[in-house]
């Protein structure tokens, strides 16, 4: 007899509710993996279910192979063997591998990269009858999303898509159009048709979408609040049988709406399914009483959710505290001496995360960890100091720093491009190898080596010598903006991104360069000098460090991790700041003037809460540094619901260094309402 009694009572009756459909609402850290693989143990040791009836679905493959490994645990490999653990796409490629001869391709299909698709982009193009230019990525990305939202190339011209942007639409429709014929002729399918194809196979052929509810007769659905209407429509296919589906969800940290997640689908199933047993895992297993009664209190101001109020036995704990911050640069040193503190008393730094909403509150943490040498790994962008641009200016600093890095001189030689080809640069290489000399050294001391190019290489000489001495005079963001500004840096970023707004992120880029070099003033004063600009700031990362994920060995490293709030779902740290508590970065700008869903941004608000076990700070700048500008700040809206006994250090008269008619704007502008709530 398997036994469940080591769970709660809610979990015990989430475990043992099998027939009928059923609503797991799963508070953050309430045990929901535990629940959902105790349940599936259940169903075959005390209900002598056929583990083959058996379906789990999940959204990526890591899940799917941790939810494995605790089920193997429990009922043993024998036993658990016929259970299907899976994600949507590996489900429906499964489906479609054995059934899309109906839908006029060959079993054999195969599956197009990104590399594919663009190149069957660009004989789009090429075949489009249009006056002006477009960017492949974005028509390719467009077509993503119609075919996550279900719309066909025939259907797309009928929707509420269509006419954002004529000119863009009406490319679109043809690429759209031209890709879906091309794809079929060459029997080739990519990422989004899969799930695609397979509703498709459900409603034309409901015998296909019967002959699988048959086969499973038990379904599962974790994360179902990230679904969007094609995996529904899925569930609807598997489910046509019988009505034996758990899903098990969170509606409060429903989060991924950009990426077409649909929140109705967790909000309505009980409409959707008659019948449905919800029950509620609210015992919470991860985090204090003081910081759950903080993110409950943020959380119950949305109104479209399920009521639930998360709660936990650890009454003991330290309370949340809100930092007020002069700027950005204070807010960043303030966090990075409160993480020093930790680390200098033995901390391990694994234990500490970085919460933001926006990428762009990176540099000036980044620069401060740097300043302070403490290691991080980043997570959900790239670190400021490793994309293209910025490399290849702090290449041109570092062969001003140090002439003998070939390394760097081989990335700047021809950016922006001056002529000087691999042909030229490999008659420099021999003689700087014959002469035993370095490669500057030979460009220095022979320019005419290659008589075409001798202007060329006597003018990128002349410049770094140039630039030499007028960073090592001259304040050091003055000297690197100058630069920028002597190659056309922005000329060439024009010339190098076709498309517009990806050429301004990353002209915003170099700005954000020049202020890192003024913080870096700022901090050091007169030792900010371009030898130790370089070594903070450059030559902090290792090569061999993979930093693209939140990977398990990441973590367990002795780095803080610095992260967007959407890419820390599912994690959890001792120790977590969550950084810009202020409007028009929690709720973001884009939410507030284009009038998207401010209860996401509440929800995002209340993801970051949640990640924390002991402690939670959360800070917001007076003033911030946005684009260059200095611009006055004011707390976010989410505070103003929060009773002020639920978190320290609080300036309860955060308005008094506001001018009335600053007060009145204030109000006019974002939370009339809120604000009313605050005593200014």
């Amino acid at each position: 007899m398997f036994s469940i009694s080591g769970l709660n009572n809610e979990q015990r009756k989430a475990a043992d509710t099998i027939e009928g459909p059923v609503l797991i609402l799963a508070g953050a850290g309430s045990g929901k993996t535990r629940s959902i693989t105790y349940r599936m143990a259940n169903m075959v040791e005390n209900y002598g279910l056929d583990p083959k009836t058996i379906l789990a679905v999940t959204f990526t493959n890591k899940a799917a192979r941790e939810m494995k490994e605790r089920v193997t645990g429990l009922l043993g490999k024998k036993k658990s063997k016929g259970i299907t653990l899976s994600t949507f796409h590996s489900l429906a490629l499964k489906i479609l591998r054995a059934e899309i001869e109906k839908l006029g391709y060959s079993k054999n299909f195969t599956i197009f990269d990104t590399a594919d698709q663009m190149s069957l982009i660009r004989e789009a193009l090429n075949s489009y009858q249009g006056e002006k230019s477009f960017d492949r990525k974005s028509i390719l990305a467009q077509i993503g999303k119609l075919k996550s939202a279900g719309i066909s190339s025939e259907e797309f011209s009928r929707t509420d898509n269509f006419n954002t942007d004529l000119d863009y639409d009406l490319a679109t429709e043809h690429c759209y159009q031209f890709y879906t014929d091309k794809m079929k002729f060459y029997n080739v399918i990519d990422f989004d048709d899969i799930i695609l194809l397979t509703v498709k196979l459900f409603k034309l052929y409901p015998e296909i979408a019967e002959k699988y509810s048959r086969r499973y007769q038990y379904i599962m659905v974790d994360e179902y609040q990230d679904t969007n209407q094609l995996q529904f429509s899925m569930i609807l296919g598997l489910t046509s049988t019988h009505n034996n589906l758990c899903v098990v969800g969170d509606d409060d940290q429903s989060i991924y709406s950009f990426r077409g997640a649909d929140i109705t689908n967790i909000l309505n199933f009980e409409k959707h399914f008659s019948g449905c047993t919800v029950i509620k895992l609210e015992e919470n297993y991860r985090s204090t009483e003081p910081i759950l009664n903080l993110a409950n209190n943020v959380i119950k101001e949305n109104k479209r959710r399920k009521e639930k109020s998360l709660r936990t036995s650890n009454t003991e704990g330290i309370s949340p505290v809100l930092w007020k911050c002069a700027d950005t640069d204070h807010e960043a040193q303030t966090i990075v001496e409160e993480i020093t503190k930790f680390q200098s008393s033995g901390g391990h730094l694994s234990n500490m995360a970085v919460l933001v909403r926006s990428t762009t509150q990176f540099p000036a943490l980044e620069d401060q960890l740097r300043i302070s040498m403490v290691p991080y790994v980043l997570v959900g962008g790239q670190k400021f100091y490793e994309r293209k641009e910025i490399k290849d200016v702090l290449a041109y600093l570092s062969i001003m720093h140090n002439p003998k890095d070939e390394i760097a001189l081989r990335r700047i030689l021809n950016v922006p491009s001056r002529g000087i080809g691999a042909k030229t640069l490999e008659k420099y290489l021999d003689l700087a190898k014959e002469k035993n000399i370095h490669l500057y050294n030979a460009f220095k001391d022979c320019p005419g080596l290659d008589p075409k190019k001798e202007k060329c290489i006597s003018a990128f000489v002349d410049l770094i010598e140039e630039f030499k001495q007028k960073i090592a005079s001259a304040p050091l963001e003055h000297g690197i903006k100058d630069l920028i500004e002597r190659l056309n840096f922005h000329t060439y970023i024009d010339g190098f991104y076709k498309q517009k707004k990806q050429a301004n992120r990353r002209k915003e880029d170099l700005a954000r360069l020049v202020e890192s070099a003024e913080r870096f003033t700022k901090f050091f004063g007169e030792s900010a000098k371009l030898r130790n600009f370089v070594e903070k700031m450059i030559l902090q990362d290792t090569p061999d460090k993979d930093e693209s994920s939140a990977s398990d060995d990441n973590i367990r490293k002795n780095e803080v991790t610095l992260m967007t709030l959407h890419s820390s779902k599912g994690l959890e740290y001792d120790h977590v700041f969550l950084v810009g508590m202020e409007e028009e970065l929690l709720p973001h700008k884009k939410s507030i003037t284009q009038g998207d869903d401010i209860e996401e941004e509440r929800r995002l608000a209340y993801v970051g809460l949640t990640r924390a076990k002991l402690r939670m700070v959360m800070t917001y700048a007076c003033e911030r540094k946005i684009y260059g500008r200095d611009l006055k700040r004011f707390p976010s809206r989410f505070l103003a619901t929060i009773s002020n006994d639920l978190y320290q250090n609080i300036d309860k008269n955060s308005f008094s260094d506001l001018s009335e008619e600053e007060v009145k704007t204030y109000k006019k502008n974002f939370f009339d309402d809120l604000i009313s709530k605050i005593d200014v």
